[in-house]
């Protein structure tokens, strides 16, 4: 009776030990493939990526938003866009921007000029947020990019990755190329009955940038860029 008894208890803490373990593995194994998981940003439901495969869409399954978009050679398209436009960039800053004609008077500006002339005239709250948002914060995102891309083509991470990438990001908002190119465009329609204007090189440079700023964010894969980085932690 005692031998009987004591092989049930035996056997049940068996069981319990291979349930136990199987719970840790279960644990275990979660907690390895958390990265596969994603927080809506409408309803905030906690789910699972499935595996996708070059290209796809992932949806919300309460609420349908757009959890993530997988974007084909996301990291070769995002860095020639960088590259092409910081070419872009020092061309709309080299050459000249606008010229007016006045009979025999001819004035060429240039986006630094612009900057100069509106601190000159005692704007100078406007002539720093010109600065920033047209000229500083453009030049960082296409370097931060460029700085975190370019060594994962070849494989390697660059240094402080997290911090560069969250910093570009962040700058985003910043970027006003679009508002400049407005006002820009405005000021020509009110001048052309005053003299004749002539748009530079620059003036098309810095309109195609804008596009190659926007092509550069949108196909920027962000969680592919946190996916590279942790595999080389």
């Amino acid at each position: 009776m005692t031998s009987d008894v004591n092989a049930t208890i035996y056997e049940n803490f068996v069981d319990q030990r291979k349930s136990f373990r199987q719970c840790f593995l279960r644990l275990a194994t979660d907690t390895m493939n958390i990265s596969s998981l994603i927080a809506c940003h409408d309803c905030d439901l906690i789910q699972r990526l499935p595996v996708l495969s070059i290209t796809g869409t992932v949806r919300c399954i309460r609420c349908g938003a757009v959890l993530y978009q997988k974007r084909h050679n996301s990291v070769d398209r995002t860095l020639s866009l960088a590259i092409a436009g910081l070419i872009l960039f020092f061309l709309a800053n080299s050459f000249p921007f606008l010229s007016f004609k006045l009979e025999a008077q001819v004035r060429e500006t240039t986006l630094i000029t612009g900057v100069r002339e509106l601190y000159a005239q005692g704007l100078e709250t406007i002539a720093i947020l010109v600065l920033i948002t047209t000229v500083l914060v453009p030049l960082i995102q296409m370097i931060g990019i460029i700085y975190v891309l370019l060594p994962l083509k070849v494989g390697r991470v660059s240094w402080k990755l997290p911090a560069v990438f969250r910093f570009v990001r962040g700058l985003q908002p910043w970027s006003m190329m679009e508002v400049f190119m407005l006002g820009i465009l405005v000021s020509i329609v009110k001048l052309a009955k005053m003299a004749k204007i002539v748009p530079g090189i620059a003036l098309f440079s810095f309109l195609a940038l804008i596009f190659v700023l926007a092509a550069m964010m949108v196909s920027l894969d962000t969680r592919l860029i946190w996916q590279k980085w942790e595999q080389r932690q």
